[in-house]
């Protein structure tokens, strides 16, 4: 009977693990075809073959500049965004228990956020500085954060209602920054406030793949601790987890990839909130959510920002329509959660 039972839970593990590769096998595959979707069709319709000659560095008349010098960057820093805000919201959600707990409710994207508009109004900084100014103060608000929520442990609830309120007191002094803020810089903190890849230069994908190689490696890396985690405190630390330490460590991961894309892109809204629960539902229970995630967030960014420019009337930042797909599920949840209690 033993032997039976061991064969019965080999089999079923086997079976999880096969559907989760096949779906991060599918989402892999869906942002690659969304990608050469995006470079290929816009106003004008791109051959493939010039798209792949682009991409090899040849000089092709028109398709150089609109595929080369518009397309590519914007699409490139959507799905290096995407990952980073569904790697660093899965994060937090798995690690409290609680699908509310995402970076855009507790505090840690207005952080991010109120210094990247500091840096920018007051100070006039650019480019990885900006980067740099935001991971701290995000760092700094989830620790904040955490601290306050802390006693006799980290209750996902409390963390949540703790976020909230800081985030409130930080959106205050962002409204406050603008209101003070020049008429030549005001335009682009609105314009990077709302969350948009317009504009945006190959070159601002370096900061976000460093982000991604350091502070999503050290996700990844936590990956089973995580896991433990879900199934609580006490049982994560019965097997061998030591949980204070691996809280921290996932604290500073998870803020270090959301705060470097905030500072790039802005704050995406609602992308770090939707995708742990969109992988939550197509993987079941069979492994981790992170690169699940992480792929669903590259496809919300991507998707997104193509939905925005093309297929709506006018065109319209990124942060627009994710903010649209977002708030309403956003209440659903809060309904779900208060009659029958949540997790991913």
């Amino acid at each position: 009977m033993p032997s039976a039972i061991s064969g019965l839970t080999a089999t079923s593990r086997r079976r999880r693990g096969r559907r989760h590769a096949a779906v991060v096998l599918a989402l892999l595959l869906l942002v690659i075809a969304i990608f050469a979707f995006t470079l290929s069709v816009g106003q004008t319709v791109t051959p493939p073959g010039d798209v792949l000659r682009v991409l090899m560095g040849e000089t092709v008349p028109g398709a150089s500049f609109t595929v080369g010098q518009l397309r590519l960057p914007r699409a490139v820093l959507a799905i290096l965004a995407g990952l980073s805000f569904g790697l660093g919201g899965v994060a937090f959600q798995v690690m409290l228990r609680n699908p509310l707990a995402s970076p855009d409710i507790i505090g840690i994207s207005s952080g991010a956020g109120a210094a990247a508009v500091f840096a920018i109004i007051v100070l006039s900084m650019k480019g990885p500085f900006v980067s740099i100014f935001a991971v701290v103060a995000g760092l700094g608000v989830a620790l904040l954060v955490y601290g306050l929520s802390s006693r006799n442990g980290v209750a996902g609830t409390r963390l949540v209602l703790v976020g909230i309120a800081v985030s409130a007191m930080l959106e205050s002094i962002i409204s406050y920054i603008l209101s003070q803020a020049p008429a030549w810089n005001l335009q682009e903190a609105m314009r990077w406030l709302t969350g948009s890849v317009n504009g945006v230069q190959l070159g601002q994908a370096l900061p976000l793949l460093l982000s991604l190689i350091v502070f999503g490696g050290l996700l990844l890396s936590r990956s089973r601790d995580l896991e433990a985690l879900r199934l609580g405190d006490d049982t994560a630390a019965a097997l061998g987890v030591r949980v204070s330490r691996t809280r921290i460590i996932i604290i500073i991961g998870a803020v270090g990839v959301i705060a470097t894309a905030t500072a790039v892109t802005g704050p995406i809204a609602f992308v770090a909130f939707l995708a742990g629960p969109i992988a939550a539902r197509i993987v079941g229970g069979s492994g981790s959510l992170l690169v699940p995630s992480a792929l669903i967030g590259a496809v919300l960014v991507l998707g997104g920002d193509y939905i925005g420019q093309f297929l709506l009337p006018g065109r319209y930042p990124v942060g627009v329509v994710t903010g649209a797909l977002g708030a309403p599920y956003l209440i659903f949840l809060i309904v779900r959660v208060n009659r029958t209690g949540g997790s991913l």
